[in-house]
Formats: structure tokens, sequence, C-alpha cells
């Protein structure tokens, strides 16, 4: 029988009890949001290397698709600060052909992942982990926004890692240009200080549009020329985005594979984070499989327009909550104000001067360092702090593939040492408490015959523990019993690797003349026992439901093996085993 697709877009839930009012509310926030919108979206695409152009587009065509199809009401999508490195490093090795094809492929990849309801377990990453390379971004981000924030004169290539980018900067540092800096610097204040004004106004816009203002009059009354404008480095600007051809041959797809499964996880796990702190204020919650289709299919449609990857974005989805969005319609209504932005007001945009997109993203650097985190972090367990270190480094000093990669193996390690050290292994001889570990308040003592063992495994018996079982099992033998019984009441799965472990627990006990009993094992473990042939091996009538039933078999058999064996320690004429060993 085939699950059905598991797909269900917030938009679709929305119009059973919408009316005017929670229209006007999202018309607001909608609106509000667009505007915030606007200089992020410019920003993140001029540091990506791709023209403010293709940041609108994005924001429009990614906006309206995550608001449309997404599992979280009042997500609002684009691009964001966390693919800048990532997109600037694929357009330098593959340019946007190589870029449109790995954003595509990852909206692939997304879109399967929801598919396969992956959604619950990309939100289980580690929290160090998230931290870490959100970290490392920032810094990354921070450091490419030097030259245009000091106006600095470089007449060398940039190198692509952050020491190299550094020896550049400091060896060209006397090339600073004061007006720009200052520009700069002016810039940084006014977002500082807007929100000590009014938190209603963006701070970003704010300062884009009154320094944009200070630096035209500066330069058609005073003639002071040296601030680089968006109009210098990009030329005159037109509502239209370059659309470059999604070339999915073989030999493209497996080049660009690891920069899309990058672009997917990352966007995963942004979409995902973002829709969890949205659900904390607005009390809703995310159906995470159809966000990441959602996703999925933003990624897959934006590069078709010319855009780059998207993803949910905390700031502009926490605006929308604050400014009274509950639906997703208020995401849909800030792609519509951004498209009558691109379609109007493209000629103003050229004025708006480099040195003040700098601030803004070094403005979003610091707001997504979160120093604080980290900060508070130190205080928590060695291996924590370790793992943050680790991504936050491999981040900084390499490059987000291998972060990403090697933040996902981290995420793989913790978990299973977290399990491992809760599945435990206990060992009991002569009575045993049926009830024992439970709520129950009746005790039913079970009295063990001589020669009868049990071991209880208390937690999944998958390959880590179930190694851990059998060196339990190998250093608790004083002397070899005649029967073990294996209590599995608290096991809820078992992997191939506690299968084949079982099975060569069993194998050796038999040659050692020791019998196997299984008891407490759930429907869905004795299915499994069953598929690997355990049931064959030790017989199907030593896998019990409940200990009392496994110990009522342990015992006979023990009984029978003690009046089988002769005092000697030799096998009596019916054939049975001998427990000396040879």
């Amino acid at each position: 029988m085939h699950a059905k697709l598991h797909f269900h877009p917030a938009l679709a839930a929305v119009w059973k009890d919408y009316d005017l009012k929670k229209f006007r509310q999202d018309l607001i926030a909608g609106t509000v949001v667009g505007i915030v919108a606007l200089p992020l979206a410019i920003a993140f695409a001029i540091a990506s290397g791709v023209s403010p152009v293709t940041g609108l587009v994005t924001a429009i065509v990614g906006g309206f698709m995550v608001s449309a199809f997404g599992g979280n009401s009042v997500q609002i999508g684009g691009p964001t600060g966390a693919f800048i490195v990532i997109i600037y490093n694929i357009i330098q090795l593959y340019g946007l052909t190589g870029l449109a094809v790995a954003t595509f492929m990852a909206g692939c990849i997304l879109l399967l992942m929801g598919a396969f309801r992956l959604g619950t377990v990309i939100k289980f990453i580690p929290y160090p982990i998230v931290v870490g390379f959100t970290a490392g971004i920032a810094v990354t981000i921070f450091s490419t926004q030097m030259p245009d924030f000091f106006g600095l004169t470089i007449d060398e290539k940039v190198p692509g890692d952050f020491i190299g980018k550094w020896g550049v900067y400091l060896r060209h540092f006397s090339s600073i240009d004061l007006t720009t800096a200052a520009v700069g610097l002016v810039s940084m204040l006014v977002i500082i200080l807007t929100p000590r004004i009014s938190r209603k106004i963006p701070g970003a816009l704010t300062a884009i549009v009154l320094v944009s203002a200070a630096v035209w009059i500066m330069r058609e009354f005073f003639g002071i020329t040296g601030v680089t404008t968006i109009g210098d480095r990009f030329g005159v600007l037109t509502a239209e985005a370059t659309r470059p051809t999604i070339d999915l041959s073989f030999e493209t797809v497996n080049l660009l594979l690891p920069s899309a499964f990058t672009i997917a996880m990352l966007g995963a796990i942004e979409s995902l984070l973002s829709a969890t702190v949205a659900d904390g204020r607005t009390g809703d919650r995310t159906d995470c499989d159809t966000e990441l289709m959602g996703q999925g299919l933003a990624n897959m449609v934006v590069p078709i327009f010319g855009g780059i990857p998207v993803t949910g974005a905390i700031a502009r989805t926490m605006t929308n909550i604050t400014n009274g969005g509950r639906t997703p319609v208020a995401g849909i209504i800030h792609a519509v104000v951004l498209t009558l932005v691109l379609l109007v007001a493209m000629p103003l945009i050229s004025v708006v001067p480099m040195a003040c997109l700098a601030a803004v993203l070094i403005m979003v650097s610091y707001n997504m360092s979160g120093w604080r985190t980290v900060k508070g972090m130190m205080h928590n367990p060695k291996g924590d702090v370790w793992v943050l270190a680790v991504t936050f480094f491999l981040t900084v000093i390499f490059d987000l593939t291998i972060a990403i990669e090697m933040g996902l193996l981290l995420a793989v390690v913790v978990f299973l040492r977290r399990v491992m050290e809760n599945t435990t292994v206990r060992v009991y001889g002569e009575q045993l408490d049926a009830a024992a570990g439970t709520d129950m308040s009746r005790h039913e003592i079970l009295d063990l015959e001589q020669g009868v063992s049990v071991y209880e495994i208390d937690g999944p018996f998958f390959f880590g523990a179930a190694t851990k079982f059998d060196e339990v099992v190998r250093l608790s033998l004083q002397e070899s019993p005649l029967v073990r019984i294996i209590r599995m009441r608290k096991v809820p799965f078992i992997d191939s690797t506690g299968l084949h472990n079982l099975q060569l627990l069993i194998e050796a006990s038999h040659r050692e003349g020791i019998l196997i009993v299984l008891s407490g094992v759930r429907d869905n473990v004795r299915d499994a026992l069953h598929g690997a042939g355990i049931d064959r091996l030790i017989g199907d009538e030593h896998i019990c439901d409940h200990i009392s039933k496994a110990v009522v078999v342990a015992n006979a058999l023990a009984r029978e093996r003690r009046e089988a064996i002769s005092p000697s320690g030799h096998p009596s004429p019916d054939g049975e085993l001998s427990r000396t060993q040879p």
C-alpha cells in the first residue's frame, strides 16, 4: 500500500474564515515587510556577486512561492545572508549558469526531503552546529564588506579564503577613501539609532534613503564624486534579470551536486529554524514537510526567472508577525510591493551608495553572529562547545560546503553518542522484579533457576549499542550460564548491525552449550527478527512477549540441561552439549 503524498500548504486553509479585517492586517504587514525586504534583497544580491535586479526578482518570485506553497502561515521567503558565501563561490567557479543549475537541483532535493517526511529530522540538527555555522557565515559576510565600506582601492585579485582576503585588505588599507568611510559610518549610525526613535521604521531603509539623498546632493551641487554607487558599479538598471540556461546534463549534475546539497541543507535548516521561531510567537504549528516542499518548489522556479537561492528569512518573518500578519496573504502582498518597486523605482536604486549597502550587511552580520548566544553556550558541556567551535572555524577558514558536510557528520556523531550513553544493559541473577522500571505498584518477583542469567537492554539496539551489549555480556561472565534471557521490552527498534551482533551472540552461545530466550519483544522488533531468521536460529517458542513467560521457559530449559549433564561434566547419552570448555 503506497503512502499518500503529504502536502498541505498553509494558504489552502486560510479561505475558510478569511475576511476584510484579516486582509487589512495582511495588507499593512505585507507592505511593511516589502519595504524592509527591499534594501536587504539588493544588498544580499550585490554581496553574492549578482545584480540588484536579481535580488529583487528572487524576493518577488521566491517570496510568492514560499507563501503560496509553504507550510507556515507567516513565513517570508527571499534571499538571505546565509547564502552569500556559497552563491559567490559557485559563481566564481561555474558562473551564473552553474548557479542556476545548483539552485534548481537544490529545489529538487528539498522537494524530495519534504516528500519523504524528513522535515522533523532536519529540526533535530544539534543547536551548537546551527549556531556555529551561522556565526561563521556572519564573520565571512563582515569580511567581504571591507572594500566597499572603506572605499579601498585594490589592484589585485582578492582571494576567496578568509586569511588571504584579510592579508590583501591590510596591504591596501592605506588606500582608504575617507569620504566613503564617512558615508559607511553615518549609514551604520542611522541603522543603529533609527529603532531607538521608532521601531516601526526600518533602519536599513532609512539609512539608504537619507544617505543616498546626501550623496546625490554632494555629487550634483558640490562635485564630490568619490563615493561609488550601485549605478557606477552595475550601470543602468532595468526591470529584467538575466535568465541563464539550466543545463541538466549528467556531467553538470555530477559537478554541481555537492553545491546543490549545501544549498538544500542550508535552506532547510534556516527555513525550519525561522518557522520554529515564528511558531513560538504565533502559537501555530508549522507543517515541516510541506514547508520543505514549498521551499523546494520556490528554488526550482526562481532560477527560471534568473534568481538566486531562496529560504525563509527570520528577520522579515518576525517583521511580518510584529506588524499583524497572520496568513500567507501578507507574504504574497510583500511580493507585490517589491514588484511595484522593480517596475517603477529602478532609476532611484542606481543612486544608492555601495558603502551604505556595506553598512547594511555589516549590521546583518552582527545580528546573525548571535555572539550573546555563543558566549552563553561556553558554559555548556565541553562536547557542545567543541562542536560549535569546529563548525565555526570550518565555515570561516574553509567554506560552507565543508562546514555543512562536517556539521551533519558531527550531528550524527553527537546523536549516536548520546543514544549510546542512554542505552544501558543490566544483568540479573537469582531473582528478578518483573515490574522494575515501570509505574506498576504491584511487584512480581520472579525466581530464576540456577544457571539462568537475564540481560536487559534499555534503549535502541542499533550498531553502537549492539557493540556495547556484546562487551557487557563478555565482561559479565563469571561462569557461563545454561540459559541467557535477553530482555528487550525497552528496545524500540533494532537495526541490521544489532541483528547481526545478536545472531553472532546466539551462535557463540550455542557453541558453548548456552541457550537463548528473548523476552518482551515488540511487534516491529519481532518482525525484524523473523526477517533475519533469528526465530529459526533459536526457535520461535523462545521469543516471548513477557518476562514471566520467558522465565518459565528458561527455568524449564535450565532444569532439563542440569539433568542432562553428567556429574563429570560430560554430555549424557541423549547427546546434550557439555558445559565443560575444551
